[in-house]
């Protein structure tokens, strides 16, 4: 059986690294990048989903800490592929949705499991005495075909359309490119056989090359650049294989969990962040942008906000903290998609005083490095961030 990509995994490598700026370090040899693509990232992943599917399958379950309500919901994940005409994967997507106890569907986003926590033994007896365990949901195969009809519906056109747009700008400079390189040498040889046969007939014939073999070399090149070209038309046409459901998880909210100990302060901090939100939202329109929240989508920020002089969005998560608070907690996904999207990610913090929002302070590139793997979120000092915030703009 082949595991992993075509490109062979070599016995051994001298080294490797995670970073692009680790490639090269004094005094040690290069290093090969493992990222995606990668045939040892890619064999190591395809032999652990050949061994682990089934885990998959199974499930297990995870507690969302900062969700205070009281529903269970199903994470599912499901693997998609886009391929061109001959069939070849061009892209692959694994996409998150989340289903709760009244059929309720929505996008889980890029990596929702990243904020969650595995549940304690402890939690897993409390929501079982309390008849709350995934007994009380329906059975995760009868809701399998509802998460799929609404992947091909909702996420599976996105992900087409993100592959054609960037597909069609590659596949058109490289037409381009083609086409000038070679009708240059097709016009070269074109013209060198008809300079031969004026030669030929003036009965001054080349020994090394005479006009039949130049015009050949020039008609070899146009059937080869119409080999191209029919390459890429056929590169052109994507279609969208049906997702395959390759596992998922029982979410428990913090809530459900604490019931009447539920913290006061969580139930403010949703009172605040909502007042926060808002205040946010009007910034944005206060700049002529178009905001739009998003922040049910778990998508690592709460606002996409459309900047119409530039075309770019803005990726604009936000903490609203009461006034005078010490700390604000960034979790996982929150830090890294500020890390995978510096210039366009930004941090937004409004301090609440009794009911009230101050104005809004912009943080750019809050971020220096990526949190360790084992950790769910981070605590920042509150005043070092608003000392290197600005106002909206």
């Amino acid at each position: 059986m082949t595991i992993g990509a075509v490109l062979p995994v070599l016995r051994q490598y001298e080294r490797v690294c995670f970073d692009k700026d680790l490639i090269n370090a004094a005094g040690k040899p290069l290093a090969q990048f493992i990222c995606p693509g990668h045939p040892l990232l890619d064999a190591g992943i395809a032999l652990v989903l050949n061994t682990q599917r089934q885990t998959l399958r199974e499930g297990t379950v995870l507690v969302d800490p900062t969700d205070p309500g009281q529903e269970l919901r199903f994470l599912f994940f499901l693997e998609q592929t886009i391929r061109d005409a001959t069939q070849r994967p061009i892209s692959q997507e694994v996409h998150f949705v989340e289903i709760d106890e009244k059929g309720t569907i929505r996008a889980g986003g890029y990596a929702p499991y990243l904020d969650y926590r595995p549940a304690t033994p402890d939690e897993l007896v409390l929501i079982r005495s309390a008849n709350r365990n995934a007994g009380s949901l329906p059975a995760p195969e009868t809701l399998e075909n509802q998460v799929i009809h609404y992947a091909i519906e909702q996420l599976i056109p996105k992900h087409l359309e993100g592959v054609r747009s960037r597909r069609e700008e590659l596949i058109d400079k490289t037409l381009h490119a083609v086409q000038e390189r070679l009708t240059k040498e097709i016009n070269h040889w074109d013209g060198r056989a008809n300079e031969l046969r004026r030669q030929e007939r003036e009965g001054r014939p080349n020994a090394r090359l005479n006009s039949d073999l130049a015009q050949q070399r020039a008609d070899d090149l146009a059937a080869r650049l119409q080999r191209r070209k029919e390459e890429l038309a056929s590169e052109r046409q994507l279609s969208a294989a049906p997702p395959l459901l390759v596992g998922g998880v029982l979410v428990l909210p913090v809530g459900l969990l604490l019931g009447e100990r539920t913290p006061p302060d969580l139930l403010d901090t949703r009172i605040t962040e909502n007042i926060a939100m808002q205040a946010v939202m009007a910034a944005e329109i206060a700049l002529n942008n178009q905001p739009k929240d998003v922040h049910q989508q778990n998508l690592g920020y709460d606002i996409e906000s459309l900047d119409p002089r530039t075309g770019r969005l803005r990726f604009i998560e936000v903490k609203g903290r009461k006034a005078g608070a010490k700390a604000v907690t960034l979790t996982k996904n929150e830090i890294l998609t500020g890390i995978n999207s510096p210039d366009q990610f930004i941090l937004a913090l409004v301090e609440v005083e009794n009911g009230h929002a101050k104005s809004p302070r912009y943080v750019s590139r809050p971020f220096t490095r990526e949190p360790d793997f084992a950790v769910t979120s981070v605590d920042y000092d509150m005043g070092e961030l608003l000392a290197q915030s600005m106002t909206p703009g």
